[in-house]
């Protein structure tokens, strides 16, 4: 590929959520907060919708990651006081399949809170013995967080399986913590008068929205960084421009096109992207956005 001609350690532009990518944006940001505030105030379900390629999964492994460096703060007395001080250790499981029924739920919910159980019994006794898990996981002081993602297509058996879970409780706290990571057809899915119980229980939420105009050009940056990029600028500020008309400010499309742009530069020997290459890149991706008027065509 092109790592070398550019100078990188690795691709820049890749399209699998790795946390030490993770941009954090204004979106992004008040997105993390907000998991974050909910998580360690102990809320039954929080709730994060976004568009296609806006990088929810991106901010749910940035979370669960944070999640985790919180609890190595508060066994490791010389890392973060805050962190420490908070009292808070979490148990964490991401599951990323939404076709699951109740079943398959408590299966995947058993198999990475590492509860033993009898695979053959029936829902009833399976149930039974996550929520022993639970409480075994309370016991200890620790709290149980679970992070669902595309559950705009889970089936809506399954959601409420996931409620009756979440009513499960000691005098003081719940057992188990959801947050529920979806497309904005999930909203639809829980305005369902079956889901109005659901729908209830969601205390905290936050709608992610793409990258802004002015931020394109740090995300450009800092991925390039990442990647081991030392030289000048790489993307002219025109090219930058047309990167954003094209992608809508989607980070995923930001991503297509800027890898696109960079074979095509690759493959003439060229080392500064122009507006010619993303014009070229976006030809060729189907989803890409066309830019209305004629500004969205200026730069050379």
């Amino acid at each position: 590929m092109y790592e070398s001609h550019f100078g990188f350690r690795e691709l820049p532009f890749g399209l699998t959520p790795d946390p030490s990518y993770f941009f954090a944006c204004s979106s992004y940001r008040e997105a993390l907060n907000t998991l974050l505030v909910a998580a360690f105030n102990g809320e039954g379900f929080i709730k994060i919708i976004g568009e296609v390629g806006y990088g929810k999964t991106m901010l749910c492994r940035t979370f669960l990651a944070t999640l985790q460096d919180a609890n190595d703060a508060r066994e490791d007395p010389s890392q973060n006081p805050e962190s420490k001080a908070n009292g808070r250790q979490f148990v964490t499981a991401y599951l990323p399949n939404p076709y699951l029924d109740p079943r398959g739920l408590l299966l995947a919910l058993a198999e990475e809170f590492s509860v033993a159980v009898d695979r053959s019994v029936d829902l009833h006794m399976l149930t039974k013995a996550v929520t022993t898990g639970l409480m075994e996981i309370a016991r200890e002081g620790k709290h149980a967080l679970v992070c669902l993602d595309e559950v705009q297509a889970m089936p809506q058996v399954t959601l409420e399986a996931i409620r009756l879970l979440t009513n499960l409780e000691t005098e003081k706290r719940k057992l188990l913590q959801v947050v529920l990571f979806g497309q904005p057809e999930l909203d639809q899915k829980l305005q369902q008068q079956t889901a109005r119980q659901l729908l209830q229980r969601i205390t905290f939420q936050y709608t992610l929205y793409g990258l802004r105009d002015v931020e394109v050009a740090a995300y450009l940056s800092h991925r390039l960084r990442v990647a081991g990029y030392e030289r000048g600028n790489l993307f002219t500020d025109a090219a930058i421009r047309l990167l954003h008309r094209y992608s809508g400010g989607t980070p995923r499309l930001v991503n297509i096109l800027a890898h696109k742009a960079l074979m095509l530069a690759y493959g003439e020997g060229l080392t500064e992207i122009r507006p010619r290459l993303v014009r070229a890149a976006a030809e060729d991706t189907p989803a890409a956005r066309r830019p209305v008027g004629l500004l969205g065509w200026l730069g050379r």
